[in-house]
């Protein structure tokens, strides 16, 4: 019988649906992660750019990013916070036996995401009321509290990964937690900033394709031109540094993990030589269809040299390792990975000589077009980022310590669909809300803008000056109406 037919027959009926639900809600939180990471230092860039400069445009877009941020952050905490649920509903195995060990990562990110609440909040409050230097310093701590969430989050991920920090006892349960140990794992720091560096990047290019998209439809004033730059040269600064991190744990997964990485590259047999193979599929005999073959350099890439011994599947029992599917899975979503990586640093480099040489940004539409396109790219590239290291890791949950059958709920495999389809239209909602929110901010600054007209900041109720009180509102004599509203504009 075919070895995935097998494994698939023995696993538990819910593990299915509970993956799947799973697998859809991380997919679909993980849109909104880049932007909570990473648009809070992205906005302060802009907002210290403008206070520096005197620049009331930067201001006027970083008050408005503010808004955005904001908005995220609300429809974040809905999805993040079924996420959290889900870890106890659908793998009770996983929290029950090594939530000791393991859920201060969890405790983290949530003081995590109350502080930035309220910073959030302070923030949003201090445009027209606070004086300008304590506005922006009280905004500061807004990327921190963002990064701590994520370290919490990659902490509890890479222990997964690479589990430490505790003993077993007789019966198999883990005693003498460390928790140091546990949180700095060895997969700890090339994860976590490999992570960091990917959400600076994919908020760059998805805030910088906005404006590349304006840009291309002929705004080519200073608001485009500034809301393009800043957030663009971030993530072109931050791109080959990327590249350079996605190498590191490359390595480190072939050093700690040698069965994820022998998925990811499709290695059924430990030998020397190894080719590598661009996308592929492996089946179950060992054999690859497919793909593009080049001899020696995944043994080079691994290990610097053609001689490197590259650890293969067949290392471990049938068990023990990825199925063929899964293994295609997480080798393809890899080279998705790395390919879109490699694009970008082009892009990077594309729009760093230009800068340089003539001080000024690329004319060309379409290095606009590749830079509208980088926002999604980059996005699909963080989704197979997580694809790999959760598909690759199979059928651990917690790396040779607890299968993922071990860990999954025994509520009823029905009740787990019926709960999946109701998630999804949860989330369909959601998200079309968010971007309907999104939609309608836009239009509104865009009558506020086209008001004006120019380059000017507009000066309205709405859009006013980012400090001081809103602008008087007109008189009823002034609008022809006949009750005059009380003059002057609210605090």
């Amino acid at each position: 019988m075919h070895t995935t037919v097998q494994l698939l027959a023995q696993a538990p009926a819910q593990m299915l649906p509970a993956r799947s639900l799973m697998a859809f809600t991380l997919a679909s939180h993980i849109i909104l992660v880049p932007l909570g990471v990473a648009l809070p230092l992205i906005t302060l860039i802009m907002h210290g750019y403008g206070l520096r400069r005197g620049d009331a445009t930067a201001l006027l877009l970083a008050r408005r990013w503010s808004a955005v941020m904001a908005v995220q952050f609300a429809i974040g905490v809905v999805t993040g916070t079924v996420l959290s649920f889900e870890f106890g509903l659908l793998w009770p195995g996983l929290m029950g036996r090594w939530g000791d060990v393991f859920g201060i990562g969890f405790g983290v990110e949530a003081w995590a995401f109350f502080l930035e609440a309220v910073l959030i909040a302070i923030y949003l409050y201090g445009w027209r009321r606070l004086p300008t230097r304590a506005h922006f310093l009280l905004g500061l701590p807004l990327p921190a509290a963002a990064l701590l969430g994520a370290f919490g989050i990659l902490a509890a991920n890479s222990w997964m990964n690479t589990p430490r920090g505790f003993s077993l006892d007789s019966a198999g349960n883990p005693v003498d937690v460390k928790i140091w140990k546990a949180i700095f794992t060895p997969m700890f720091g090339p994860q976590y900033w490999h992570f960091v560096v990917a959400m600076l990047v994919t908020a760059g290019y998805v805030v910088a394709g906005v404006y590349a998209v304006g840009w291309l439809r002929g705004r080519r004033d200073r608001y485009h031109r500034l809301g393009f730059t800043i957030p663009f040269t971030v993530a072109a600064v931050c791109t080959p540094v990327q590249f350079m991190l996605g190498d590191s744990i490359a390595r480190q997964v072939f050093h700690k993990q040698p069965v994820k990485f022998a998925a990811m590259e499709i290695v059924w047999d430990t030998d020397t030589h190894v080719p590598e193979y661009l996308f592929g599929r492996l089946h179950p005999d060992g054999s690859i269809s497919g793909g593009i073959r080049i001899p020696q350099l995944d043994s080079i890439l691994a290990g610097f040299h053609p001689d490197t011994k590259v650890t293969g599947l067949t290392s471990v029992p049938a068990s023990d390792r990825p199925t063929a599917t899964q293994a295609t899975i997480a080798h393809w979503a890899f080279d998705i990975m790395v390919g879109i990586g490699s694009l970008l640093v082009l892009l990077a480099l594309w729009y760093a000589l230009v800068r340089l040489r003539r001080r000024r940004l690329p004319a060309s539409p379409w290095f606009f077009r590749s830079a509208a396109l980088a926002g999604i790219a980059s996005v699909v590239a963080v989704e197979c980022g997580w694809i790999t290291t959760e598909v690759g890791r199979q059928p651990w949950i917690v790396y040779e310590n607890m299968r993922v059958a071990e860990a999954v709920t025994s509520t009823r495999s029905t009740s787990l669909w019926i709960v999946f389809g109701l998630v999804v239209v949860i989330y369909v909602f959601v998200f079309a809300s968010f971007l309907a929110v999104l939609l309608k901010m836009r239009t509104r600054w865009r009558l506020a803008d086209a008001a004006v007209g120019g380059d000017v900041p507009p000066e309205s109720p709405e859009t006013d000056t980012p400090y001081g009180p809103r602008s008087t509102v007109p008189s009823a004599h002034a609008r022809g109406e006949g009750t005059p509203p009380p003059t002057g504009g609210r605090p």
